[in-house]
């Protein structure tokens, strides 16, 4: 893809990132307050494109194709890598990245490889912990500090999250806000 590809306006774009099935979808519909936003399915490798998403009329939502999906084959792995790489290399809106991690899962090479890409490129992001609901919440912390350690990212930079709490969704709202208003 090239940049010509990608929007050339002054909407600021945040960029969802993670692993197959971390739960893109349903965190982009759960931010925005519209189940439907975002298409979920059980079946992981279901985005496979860039989908954008304008939020309030002033930022966009970008949703990124999950990685790690082997069913998909090796041949569209690597195309859906090299999207990925060109959109977060070449795309002037970026402004910020959001990383999905499930917390119930050990971080992949390739989500190590993503953290290093983002810190390498010096590209503003943040990791997002979700299915929290899916793990009993006295072990949470738990589940955070270790994710944190193997990530070697401060615990208090991730953000846990749970389709099913607001508390969760309010926090990282308030993040985006801020962020976006800091420049401003």
């Amino acid at each position: 893809m090239h940049k010509s590809n990608f929007y050339d306006d002054d909407v600021v774009e945040i960029a969802f990132v993670g692993r197959s099935n971390a739960g893109k979808s349903s965190l982009l519909n759960n931010l925005s307050h519209n189940s439907s936003l975002a298409k979920t399915s059980k079946t992981p490798g279901r985005t496979r494109m860039i989908n954008y998403f304008l939020i309030n009329n002033s930022f966009r939502f970008v949703d990124l194709p999950g990685y790690g999906f082997h069913q998909a084959g090796k041949v569209m792995e690597e195309n859906w890598a090299n999207l990925m790489e060109d959109y977060l290399t070449m795309s002037k809106n970026l402004s910020l990245v959001i990383l999905l991690l499930d917390i119930r899962h050990e971080p992949s090479k390739l989500d190590l490889i993503m953290i290093d890409f983002l810190f390498s490129r010096q590209i503003p992001f943040i990791v997002v912990a979700t299915k929290t609901d899916k793990v009993a919440k006295s072990k949470i912390n738990n589940y955070l500090t270790s994710l944190s350690k193997k990530i070697k990212i401060p615990v208090g930079n991730i953000f846990p999250h749970s389709i099913m709490e607001t508390k969760s969704r309010e926090k990282i709202l308030n993040y985006i806000e801020n962020f976006l208003t800091k420049d401003n």
